[in-house]
């Protein structure tokens, strides 16, 4: 079971993608308070085919379960696979049609 809510609409041959993704993404300080391993993403990418259409490094200063948007030109049909890693090495990995 992926931990990513995604949507994929295209209007005038741009893509729209929206998703969250299911993280605690917690801190050097959080961790610490909880007593429990830092945990953040720290990568995610988007492609589809052998092209990235997304990509992002990311830190402890982002929020829990983050929100990504982003475009890029394609058609309905395409799919959309995004892949994410966390501090500890945990992937995960996601695909959504555009519709």
């Amino acid at each position: 079971m992926s931990n990513m809510k995604l949507k994929a609409k295209v209007a005038n041959g741009v893509v729209e993608v929206k998703g969250m993704l299911k993280h605690e993404m917690l801190s050097y300080q959080e961790a610490e308070r909880k007593k429990v391993p830092t945990n953040f993403l720290t990568h995610i990418k988007a492609t589809v085919g052998s092209e990235v259409v997304f990509e992002m490094s990311v830190s402890q200063f982002v929020s829990k379960d983050p929100f990504i948007k982003f475009n890029f030109a394609g058609a309905a049909g395409d799919v959309v696979v995004i892949n994410s890693v966390d501090l500890l090495g945990n992937k995960d990995q996601e695909t959504v049609a555009v519709k």
